[in-house]
């Protein structure tokens, strides 16, 4: 039994009268109290988001499973769809990487000094380049090249290593091959892209040159969910950073590095907070 003061509480459902005050109740049988909540009626669809973190009352703590098995009854009654976590649970993150390197640094630097909630447990990645660093921070690193010839058999290794390493998130941190719309598939709502671009602009490959071409003003970056259509999937989190026409397509690139790291780290971090719901094609993000 997992003994816990705090909890994180995620929930989506039908909109209906009473959810909050079901919900706050709920709580209040079980001596919890509400440290921070946060919700979202989209009257569009009829739907409602909510997050809340709650703690037992003088510092009491509960198990995990107890209160997972007390809230059952009140999720299937109004539909929910939900999660109950620790707070503060790290979760089993794979991070995909190809030659680009300053996204996987970030992460592996932020979740070194605790700015994360996870345990980046492997990394892998199509070329060698990368190998040093990661195995510095005693993580393991996977090497496994992909060719037209090879993609199904290297998707059939990454599978494998995902369920020998317990995943819970995979991260791809500019990881420079599209997935198979089967491996897409069996991710999906599990795995964060980082695309160079600010979505839906500039898709594909070299999107900084198609910017320049262009003549923006604006770059960014986007992390979004991974789904079966390029760089298509639901939005998480986008930064951006002002340019103008000094900036070459090399000079593109090198300001948008700072936002792809910032992009992907909080996408990464909201999700593992319970903060990112998926609705469709859409997320809703509760800050």
């Amino acid at each position: 039994m997992s003994i816990h003061n705090e909890h994180i509480l995620t929930l989506d459902c039908p909109e209906r009268l009473g959810l909050v005050h079901a919900v706050s109740g709920f709580l209040v049988e079980y001596g919890q109290t509400i440290q921070e909540l946060t919700q979202f009626d989209d009257r569009r669809s009829g739907h409602f988001f909510m997050r809340t973190d709650f703690a037992g009352q003088n510092g009491g703590a509960t198990s995990t499973e107890e209160l997972r098995a007390a809230f059952a009854p009140l999720a299937e009654q109004y539909g929910m769809a939900w999660q109950l976590e620790p707070k503060g649970r790290k979760r089993r993150v794979l991070v995909m990487v190809s030659k680009f390197g300053h996204c996987l640094n970030d992460l592996l630097f932020r979740s070194r000094m605790g700015e994360l909630p996870v345990e980046i447990v492997a990394v892998v990645s199509n070329h060698l380049d990368h190998k040093g660093l990661v195995e510095w921070h005693n993580i393991p690193y996977h090497h496994v090249p992909v060719t037209p010839d090879t993609k199904p058999a290297a998707e059939a290794e990454l599978l494998e290593l995902i369920d020998a390493h317990d995943v819970e998130l995979v991260v791809l941190a500019r990881y420079m091959q599209v997935l198979s719309d089967h491996l897409s598939r069996e991710l999906t709502g599990r795995t964060i892209n980082i695309h160079h671009s600010f979505l839906p602009s500039f898709k594909g490959a070299k999107p900084y040159h198609q910017a320049y071409e262009k003549g923006v003003k604006t770059v960014g970056a986007t992390a979004h969910y991974v789904n079966a259509e390029l760089d298509e999937g639901p939005i998480i989190a986008q930064q951006t950073v002002e340019v103008d026409h000094t900036f070459g397509p090399e000079d593109l690139v090198a300001a948008g590095r700072d936002t792809e790291c910032k992009a992907l780290t909080n996408a990464v971090k909201w999700h593992c907070e319970g903060r990112v719901i998926l609705h469709g094609n859409r997320t809703v993000v509760l800050r």
